[in-house]
């Protein structure tokens, strides 16, 4: 390791586990668990919506939201998350991350809750109101990934980093599972009180009045648990990276971890000073600098998670429709809207149970042995074999004997990419930029990632449309069918598996020998960046 370590972060990299990095975990994990399940519930309750709000008399089939509608219900919260990566990527750096990590909280609080309200009676006021504020979810949303992984990162150990970065994101997988079971809980109540016919018996009666509040309850429900953990973020004490290499004080610094470490630390004032006079410690996101030591790393980190999200958000968003195609989910005429709900929320939470939740932990228990580099690569190449083997006997799979197969190869997707890239990518943009930079690459990074969410939800959605136009869902144009797009979404995660030979390994190595900012404290000269162990020529 070139250059001598700042005492308060040599103290953090070598630490033992102890209590503040569980409550660390918990505090940042329940902003994830809140994360996933406001993005991902609306998947839960778009079938409802088109039901109540775009019945068409004498149709054979229930309402559906139009594609405009669908496209901006389901990716306007995308759209919202992107614009808050990198806004709030960039303030973290600017003013900390303790002092914007409570604001993406309440954001995200009062934006669930007035989701699930409407101004007015008409579906275009109701969608617009949804869409509204689905956005400025999606806006705090977006926020808690660049601080969260970061303030994560800054405070664990280098042996235990990866796991601690990939548990806080594991909480997804239970944000997920608790969208899915309150859904089942809620629409099994209501059909019990309130119970309808099936559409195909009594259109308009199939669907209660009382439908319209399951909607609304479970989108508003997700601002219960990220209020839980307000207080507790607000009491958090900066990290100690940002105080001492970005805000210059060694003393704030010192006295912060030693309350959490409950150790004496000294301040070396000294020491920061000498940083700030290297001129290497200064560069910024758009200098030559910058583009030498990292350029490579962030078109790695923002490459990977571009592909990832496209192939992991059209999975996610649309598997009730997948479901349908081939059967699993009853077609929507035998069904009232409340039971709808409940199919829909049953497989999801089916899915989230047998294989995200199981991938995610994978990950949590591996990543700090095999390292990043070889979760991400055996992530991508299992999840391209399995698209491949869903797609090419695509018509196999639609047999009725065959449905379980699919599902189950379909659930393993799920699970490789979340013991796979969908973890690895959060974690390593958290890792290998230097500390004044480093929220706002996460956001980057991030926010690449929710652009291929965006073209994922948006491009799916028509993709996998019938080829005949006459058996397309209303006013959808014929795509490509299911088939075709899943085969699309297996080239998409073979040139994951390509782009992530850009991405160093970091397993083991501080933050500051990541960065490089050890050499800027030792005034060495610049090493050659290391890829998984194989040294190749900066940019």
């Amino acid at each position: 390791m070139a250059g001598e370590q700042l005492q308060v972060l040599n103290a953090l990299d070598v630490a033992k586990t102890q209590w503040y990095h569980f409550t660390a975990i918990i505090i940042a994990g329940m902003g994830f668990f809140t994360d996933a399940y406001d993005l991902f519930c609306i998947s839960l309750v778009t079938k409802l919506l088109g039901r109540i709000y775009y019945h068409v008399d004498g149709a054979p089939k229930p309402g559906s939201l139009p594609p405009n509608v669908s496209a901006a219900v389901n990716g306007v919260a995308l759209c919202g998350t992107l614009a808050g990566q990198l806004f709030f990527g960039w303030l973290g750096d600017k003013l900390g991350r303790k002092r914007v990590y409570g604001l993406t909280l309440m954001l995200m609080c009062l934006c669930s809750i007035a989701s699930g309200l409407s101004f007015g009676r008409e579906p275009k006021t109701v969608m617009a109101t949804l869409c509204f504020f689905r956005f400025w979810l999606g806006f705090g949303i977006g926020g808690d990934y660049p601080l969260s992984a970061t303030i994560m990162s800054e405070y664990a150990s280098k042996k235990t980093r990866g796991a601690f970065i990939a548990a806080v994101f594991a909480m997804q997988g239970f944000g997920i599972l608790a969208g899915g079971i309150f859904a089942i809980l809620i629409s099994s109540a209501f059909d019990a009180q309130f119970p309808a016919p099936a559409y195909e018996a009594k259109p308009i009666a199939s669907t209660v009045p009382q439908a319209d509040y399951v909607w609304r309850i479970i989108l508003m429900v997700g601002s219960l648990p990220a209020l839980l953990t307000y207080y507790w973020r607000m009491k958090m004490p900066e990290t100690a990276r940002y105080t001492a290499l970005v805000a210059k004080n060694a003393k704030q610094a010192a006295s912060d971890m030693s309350k959490v470490l409950q150790v004496d630390l000294e301040a070396e004032v000294e020491k920061v000073e000498q940083i700030v006079q290297k001129p290497n410690s200064s560069f910024g996101l758009f200098s030559k600098q910058f583009l030498h030591r990292h350029g490579l790393h962030l078109l790695g980190t923002t490459s990977t998670w571009f592909l990832l999200d496209i192939a992991f958000y059209s999975q996610n968003l649309f598997q009730k429709d997948i479901f349908t195609a081939i059967g699993w989910i009853p077609p929507a005429k035998t069904m009232n809207a409340v039971q709808e709900v409940f199919k829909i929320a049953r497989a999801q939470t089916l899915i989230a149970m047998c294989s995200t939740i199981p991938g995610y932990w994978f990950t949590v228990a591996l990543i700090d042995r095999i390292g990043r580099f070889t979760i991400q690569i055996i992530g991508f190449s299992m999840m391209t074999i399995f698209m491949f083997a869903l797609a090419f006997p695509y018509n196999h799979w639609t047999h009725p004997d065959h449905r379980i197969g699919f599902v189950v190869m379909y659930s393993l997707t799920f699970f490789f990419a979340n013991f796979g890239p969908n973890a690895t990518t959060f974690v390593v943009p958290a890792e290998i930029f230097p500390a004044r930079l480093r929220s706002t690459c996460h956001g980057i990074s991030a926010a690449s990632g929710k652009l291929g969410a965006i073209v994922g939800a948006f491009g799916f959605l028509y993709l996998a449309q019938n080829q005949d136009k006459a058996k397309a869902d209303a006013g959808y144009p014929a795509g490509i069918g299911v088939k075709n797009s899943l085969i699309v979404l297996g080239v998409v995660n073979f040139l994951g598996l390509l782009f992530t030979f850009l991405v160093p390994e970091s397993k083991g190595k501080s933050l500051e020998e990541m960065s490089g900012e050890n050499e800027d404290l030792g005034g060495d000269e610049l090493e050659q960046p290391s890829y998984n162990n194989r040294t190749v020529p900066v940019v």
